[in-house]
Formats: structure tokens, C-alpha cells, sequence
């Protein structure tokens, strides 16, 4: 068991890194104040393979292993919430699916037209009335002649509205359940597409949410991701990753909230000395790098059990759960220490409290993890 970085990782996130320092760093406060959906920096990260980070190169990706992935994640994700979330739901979900279900067609097409960061890849499941329990979704699709006829709604798409094209999953048998639910590819500008408002969200505020409307949206036959009725399986196999991922974004986003709080602890002075000479200052900062260290072991063991091609479902729920949680109380520990002033704008640990809730929302919320963990242990 080996609890180092390879030189590859070690160069990976050096890079990011510095990327992330330079083109990212200096914009975040304005993508979220002034929800920026972050156009011309995705065109970069595209240039420099991060946004075809689960595509081999065959299709024009870059891919690397699921280790290396989450540190990248880790690095954007620590600058700026909403560019890390987008990139995650289009490289984990959006792409993903389409390479994971896809057939040799469906990949030569679609994936080489979102993999330089110019176009996005969106992905639909969640609908109105269909949040945790995915497996209860409405939006339909019913074969006719040599098209599908997709008709119902999906809520809270991230990046839905500028997607090139959209994974849908949708019922083609109502009779048998979530073994009915096939998934399809619904290409940018198809009549009966419709774009409904974006959300008005208290944080990722540069991240776009949409709502999408299908009235008799007709796409070719040949548009089915993988077998009809397949597709609520294949999307739970690409949640798993998701889960991890989205562990990865709440581990950058708490060593954030760490780092400044590290800072600010030794320039902030009351009673004649520095507050990072207080103990209970210690301690808190104490806490919080522990536990994050912990969260960013967890996360790594579930992507390195991907990588050897191992069931991981289960720590991916683990590393979900843990990490997320951990990020709430990094950010909420973060404006404490900062007092009167993290409650401000003028830091930015206010921006991490508002951005981290997602994390225990997103791809399964706390509760369903407990649940999926609960039900692997043979509860």
C-alpha cells in the first residue's frame, strides 16, 4: 500500500495547479458575484486536456487515471467551486456515459465535439418530482418508426442549457419499473427541446442549473445510449464515479477554507499576539486538516479501486458522504475563525460556506449515501 504520489500525479497536479492559480484564482470572486459561466476558461482547461480527462485519445481525450483525475478535480475545485462542478458533470457524467455506454458510433461522434472545453456535455436525470427516488422519473420516450418521441422534464441540469448535447434518461416501458428507463443522446437545438430558466442558486453561482422540457422531442433511433432499458443500471454505474468525484471538488474546497484560515490565524492579532497562538484557534485548525486528509484518503481509495478494476460503490458513498460533510464544517469552522469578517465579502470563506452545501446535495445527498453504504453492508 503506497500512499505516495507518482511522478506523473505529483507533474498532473503541479500543473493544475498552477493553472488553476493563474487563469482561475484571480476570476472566482467575479464568476460568482456575477454568475459568469466561465466560457473562455473551460476553452483552456480544454487546451490542456481537463476536460477529456475520462476519454482515451482515440476520441480526443486525455485520459488518466482515476487517482490523477480526482487530484485535478481537488486543484480546480480549491479556486473555484462552480468551474470545478462543471467540469466534473461534464467529464464524470455528460461524457462518461456516452463513453461507457456508447457504442464505436456514438463515440466517434459525439465525444470529439466536447473534449477542448469549447462545447459541454450535460446530463438528465433528476426531475421535479424525481430527486432521490431517480428510480420514480416520468419523462418518457416511445419508439416511432425510426425515431423516439421524448416527452416530460428534467430540474437542476448542470450546464443543461449550453450543453452540445445532453444524456437523458427517460421510461420506455412504464411497466417494469427503473428496468424500463433507457438513456439517450439529445443533440443541441432538437425541436422539442426546450430550455426552461436557469436556477437562482445561493452558491456555484457560476455554474449554470437549468430546467429542460421535452414536448415530443423526436430523436433518431440510433440516439439510444446502450440497450433500452438499461439505462437507470448504467446510470448508477456512472453516479458511483460521480460520487467520488464530487468527494474530490468538497476535499479542494476544504483545503481552501483550511488555508485561509491557516493565513488569517497568524496575520489576525488580538490580546497582543497572533489568534493562531490560541488553543482553541489550534484546535479547531487541528481538526479540520485531520479530518480533510481523512476525506482525501477516502476519496483516493474508492478512485484507486476503480483503477483496478474493483466494486467500489460502496466506498464511493463513504468518500461522498465523509467528504462532503467534512467540507460543511471546514467552511462553517472557517467563518468563525475569521469573526465579524467571514460573515463579510471581503474574504473568501464566505463564498466556500455558500458553495460547499451542494456537495451533501448533489449526485445523492447525504442521506442516500447512508442508505446505499447501509444496504452494501447487508442492512
Amino acid at each position: 500500500m503506497d500512499f505516495s504520489y507518482t511522478p506523473e500525479q505529483k507533474m498532473i497536479k503541479n500543473m493544475v495547479r498552477e493553472f488553476a492559480d493563474k487563469e482561475i484564482r484571480p476570476m472566482a470572486k467575479e464568476i460568482d458575484e456575477k454568475e459568469i459561466f466561465p466560457k473562455d476558461i473551460l476553452k483552456k482547461m480544454g487546451a490542456l486536456g481537463l476536460m477529456g480527462m475520462t476519454i482515451p485519445p482515440e476520441y480526443g481525450g486525455s485520459r488518466i487515471d482515476t487517482v490523477s483525475y480526482m487530484i485535478a478535480l481537488e486543484e480546480i475545485g480549491k479556486v473555484c467551486g462552480s468551474t470545478g462542478l462543471t467540469m466534473e458533470a461534464h467529464n464524470t457524467l455528460g461524457v462518461g456515459h456516452v463513453y461507457e455506454m456508447g457504442s464505436e458510433e456514438q463515440r466517434r461522434k459525439y465525444l470529439p465535439m466536447v473534449l477542448d472545453g469549447v462545447g459541454i456535455a450535460a446530463w438528465a436525470l433528476t426531475e421535479p418530482n424525481a430527486g432521490s427516488d431517480a428510480g420514480s422519473l416520468q419523462t418518457s420516450a416511445v419508439l416511432d418508426g425510426d425515431e423516439w418521441v421524448i416527452n416530460g422534464s428534467k430540474q437542476f441540469i448542470t450546464s443543461g442549457r449550453v450543453a452540445e448535447y445532453i444524456v437523458v434518461m427517460a421510461k420506455t416501458d412504464k411497466s417494469k419499473g427503473v428496468k424500463g428507463i433507457s438513456a439517450f443522446i439529445v443533440e443541441k437545438g432538437t425541436e422539442g427541446l426546450i430550455y426552461g430558466g436557469d436556477e437562482d442558486k445561493i452558491g456555484l453561482r457560476g455554474s449554470i442549473t437549468s430546467q429542460l422540457h421535452f414536448e415530443d422531442c423526436r430523436i433518431p433511433k440510433e440516439n439510444l445510449l446502450g440497450e433500452e432499458g438499461k439505462g437507470f443500471i448504467g446510470a448508477m454505474g456512472i453516479l458511483d464515479r460521480g460520487r467520488t468525484a464530487i468527494g474530490a471538488l468538497a476535499v479542494g474546497l476544504a483545503q481552501a477554507a483550511l488555508d485561509e484560515c491557516i493565513d488569517y490565524s497568524k496575520q489576525r492579532e488580538q490580546f497582543g499576539k497572533p489568534i493562531s497562538k490560541f488553543q482553541a484557534i489550534q484546535w479547531k485548525i487541528a481538526n479540520m486538516a485531520t479530518e480533510i486528509e481523512a476525506a482525501r484518503l477516502l476519496v483516493y481509495r474508492a478512485a484507486d479501486m476503480e483503477d483496478r478494476g474493483l466494486s467500489f460503490g460502496k466506498e464511493a458513498s463513504m468518500a461522498k458522504l465523509f467528504a462532503s460533510e467534512t467540507a460543511v464544517k471546514a467552511a462553517t469552522e472557517a467563518i468563525q475563525i475569521h469573526g465579524g469578517y467571514g460573515f463579510t465579502k471581503e474574504y473568501p470563506v464566505e463564498r466556500y460556506f455558500r458553495d460547499v452545501k451542494l456537495y451533501t446535495i448533489g449526485e445523492g445527498t447525504s442521506e442516500v449515501q447512508r442508505m446505499v453504504i447501509a444496504k452494501k453492508l447487508g442492512l
